[in-house]
């Protein structure tokens, strides 16, 4: 037991001397090292999903009143996502969406689990008949404005989730 005891002894001055900083020299040349900003950094680095996107995967990156920029494409007229596709869509305006014209979400698999409609500059109620089309897919909606519906889209599509946008240019307000 002398040795334990002697151990247990000398561990707090192990404790302060492994705390103690390496005295600075007295020379006025001396400077301090600052630690890696990269390394401050890198935590954010890792976690900045936007910045890191797979080049097959859509990204909206602007919105103008009469298009979108998806991956560094300028795309003018309304927009139909699902998942990474994107394709043209004929409404021009928030009350010219039918269940016809999301006639694509009877046939594509998988589903997607929601469905975004971009509305345009303001949001607009949705037609019960459109909303129950909609829930009969198996979808989820959500009707927002058009440029709150590219952020969710991103923010979504990153997650890796199956998502589609139906996207009324944002300077239409019907």
């Amino acid at each position: 037991m002398a040795g334990g005891e002697r151990a247990v002894a000398t561990l707090p001055k192990l404790i302060r001397s492994l705390r103690k900083q390496p005295p600075k020299p007295k020379t006025a040349s001396y400077q301090q090292t600052l630690p890696s900003l990269r390394r401050a950094f890198s935590l954010y680095d890792q976690i900045n999903l936007i910045d890191n996107v797979p080049d097959d995967q859509l990204r909206f990156q602007r919105y103008t009143d009469t298009g979108f920029t998806v991956n560094g494409v300028e795309y003018e007229g309304s927009l139909l996502c699902v998942g990474n596709l994107l394709m043209s869509w004929a409404p021009k305006k928030f009350s010219e969406i039918t269940p016809d014209s999301l006639s694509i979400f009877k046939v594509v698999r998988p589903i997607p689990e929601i469905l975004i409609l971009g509305s345009g500059r303001n949001i607009e109620p949705v037609d019960p008949e459109l909303r129950r089309f909609i829930r009969s897919t198996g979808m989820k909606l959500e009707a927002i404005d058009s440029r709150n519906a590219i952020s969710t889209y991103n923010i979504l599509n990153e997650e890796s989730r199956i998502v589609a946008a139906a996207l009324i240019p944002y300077g239409v307000s019907s």
